[in-house]
């Protein structure tokens, strides 16, 4: 099987091929640049293509991909929000994911964020670099024995509650399916979680159901001097909303690894660039928010698992019997 891989970082070119030696039948060309309708003829000549969540897989896209006879999407990545679904069903391509790679490396950062604005890292770091050593401006509060409310309790959602309930915190949680693992979480309704919790952190999946989750209604339930994280998509929150609630002084603070607007600025440099009317510039101007770059999941561990399982979903395809588990429908 060739497989054409699109937008290649360094890291993830050094961890297929240190993966690919345990697929022999598989033969993989890198390409830098991403995948798009303009791109896509690239892949004449290919059985797949691997792409990323902020890759363009669109209408577009797919047409092109179907004209060069690629029947098979490897996305390394659990999200699929960027595939044009009906039009892989018409064309009959299988599209295979990763749903799980390290639970505990998205977790992690989320708790890292939650940390960071509550303690006023990011500001406390600059300052000190500056030779000021004053404390004014960097008061937190203790997570211990305040409540974290956690939306969604898959893989994720149940590696964050476990850390919080690590820091001596409630548990509380909403989700439509509930965990039968998590015996310390209290599961509530939405309203409960927004009205009662210190900490909120998103780890749903982006649906009709849940796109714009976070608006200015259910913020408007919300505690005062609440934090909130989000390490999951970026349009569970109203970005506009939520800029209202920050002007208003309803956040503490709030912590981003993925917002609305990040498809053109995920994993690029563009330092040299003005963000001229940007969202991501008016959030950046608040001193309680800090933004990441959707690197969640970016350790050595999680890296590793993206690549096994991107592999072994191509293999599983060339065998005829494709991953049940990782088969998006």
């Amino acid at each position: 099987m060739k497989i054409l891989f699109y937008d290649t970082k360094t890291y993830d070119k050094d961890t297929f091929d240190h993966e690919l030696p345990r697929y022999p039948g598989i033969e993989i060309d890198y390409l830098k640049t991403d995948i798009s309708p303009r791109t896509a003829p690239l892949a004449r000549g290919y059985d797949a293509v691997c792409a990323f969540v902020s890759s363009d897989l669109g209408k577009a896209t797919l047409d092109v991909l179907h004209d060069c006879g690629v029947k098979l999407l490897l996305m390394r990545c659990a999200g699929f929000n960027n595939i044009d679904l009906d039009t892989a069903k018409e064309y009959g391509m299988t599209i295979l994911r990763v749903p799980g790679y390290s639970p505990e490396a998205v977790a992690e950062h989320a708790m890292a964020l939650a940390l960071a604005v509550n303690r006023h890292l990011h500001k406390s770091y600059i300052k000190v670099r500056e030779n000021n050593f004053s404390l004014m401006g960097l008061m937190g509060f203790n997570f211990h024995k305040k409540t974290a409310g956690i939306i969604g309790t898959g893989k994720i959602g149940a590696a964050m509650a476990k850390i919080c309930h690590g820091f001596g915190m409630k548990v509380i949680a909403y989700d439509v399916y509930q965990n039968p693992a998590l015996d310390f979480v209290t599961y509530v309704t939405m309203d409960e979680l927004l009205a009662s919790s210190d900490l909120i952190s998103l780890h749903c999946p982006l649906m009709d159901s849940t796109y714009h989750l976070i608006n200015k209604d259910t913020i408007a339930k919300m505690k005062d001097d609440v934090i909130l994280i989000n390490t999951s998509r970026g349009g569970l929150i109203k970005t506009d909303d939520l800029i209202l609630g920050i002007r208003a002084h309803k956040f503490f603070g709030v912590g981003l690894d993925v917002y609305e607007e990040e498809t053109p600025n995920v994993f690029e440099d563009r330092s040299d660039e003005i963000l001229e009317h940007s969202t991501t510039a008016r959030l950046l101007s608040f001193p309680n928010v800090i933004i990441t770059s959707h690197q969640g999941f970016f350790t050595e561990e999680a890296l590793e698992a993206i690549a096994e399982t991107t592999l072994s979903n191509a293999a599983s395809y060339e065998a005829g019997t494709p991953n049940e588990g990782n088969l998006v429908k």
